[in-house]
Parts: C-alpha cells; structure tokens; sequence
C-alpha cells in the first residue's frame, strides 16, 4: 500500500509517500510545494495543483493530513485552514480515502511522544525510513503523518474486529481509552 503524507501550509506544504508492506515501511519521495507571494487564491491553487501531481506521479492508495491547530494568531489559523481545504479537495478529488491525525498524534506514532521538538521527528524519520539524509521539517513532517497512518492503520483494523465484541460487554473507546 502507497500512502501520501501532507503536511499543509500557505507557504510551503510538505509531501511525503511511503510504501507499506506487512510492517515494512519504505521511502518513495518527499519534498514541498512551496507558493510564491501573490493573492490568496493563487496560492490556493498552487496547493491544489501541486498536490495533484503529487498524486498523478506516485498514485497513493490512501492519504493522510495533519489536522489544523488552533494558532494565537487566529488569521494565521484560517490561513492554514484554507490551505490545508486546498490540498484535502485535491485528495478527494483523486477519490483518496483521507485519514486526519492531529501533529500530537504524529509525533507520538513516529517518536514516542507528543512533545517531541522537529528534529527528533526529522531524526526518527531518518531512521524509520532508512534514509541516507535528514529530510527538510517539512517533508519530514509530512512522512510522519503517513508513517502514523501506516502504524495507526492495523491499529483500527484490531479495533474494528473486537469492537463489536466490545460494545456487547458495554464498553466504548472515547478519547483513546477504553471505558465502560
């Protein structure tokens, strides 16, 4: 399974794909789509049509998101809302099947910890991957999605299969832990 990693941004939007073969996880690509100053909707468009190509050239079978989080600056927060809408139109569009994971979720599935700083993304990347050299924050970012969709995923096909089971028993997963 191919699985494309964004990392959404209005300047510069990191990719990442990713193969995965039973637990294997293989680099593909990386790199960024960055957008030139101009109005709004240019740089939109840029996104969408770099993630586009993206996807042309590699065809995914899925992808995966980081989910926008709130800023101080609430005009920056809209910003990145609206370019991360650009790439995500684009995923769709493709009839991609977008899994969202929050950068807590991220850097926990790829370092350990949801307090983990860049460079030990960058770094655990690095090594997870097999890679000669350390990826930009960005395309490092973006891999790190992907590698916590690939690990997240046989995490939600096991709970798929017992949940039914689960819910006979009356319990129920909320917020990550088992309750009853």
């Amino acid at each position: 399974m191919k699985i494309l990693g964004i990392d959404p941004g209005l300047r510069t939007t990191g990719f990442g794909v990713i193969h995965k073969q039973g637990s294997k996880l293989t680099y593909i690509a990386s790199g960024t789509i960055k957008t030139v100053e101009g109005t709004l909707p240019e740089r939109l468009k840029t996104i969408l049509s770099g993630v586009t190509e993206i996807i042309q050239t590699y065809q995914p079978d899925c992808a995966a998101i980081e989910k926008v989080f709130v800023n101080v600056n609430p005009q920056s927060t809209l910003l990145l809302g609206q370019a991360r809408g650009a790439a995500i139109c684009a995923l769709v569009q493709a009839e991609l099947s977008v899994a969202e994971y929050t950068a807590l979720q991220v850097k926990q599935g790829v370092v350990g910890h949801g307090k983990a700083k860049k460079e030990q993304v960058q770094d655990m990347v690095q090594r997870l991957l097999s890679l000669s050299g350390t990826p930009s924050s960005d395309a490092a970012d973006a891999l790190g999605v992907a590698i916590c969709h690939a690990h997240s995923g046989d995490t939600l096909k096991t709970l798929g299969a017992i949940a039914p089971e689960l819910a006979k028993k009356g319990l129920r997963v909320r917020a990550g832990r088992l309750i009853g």
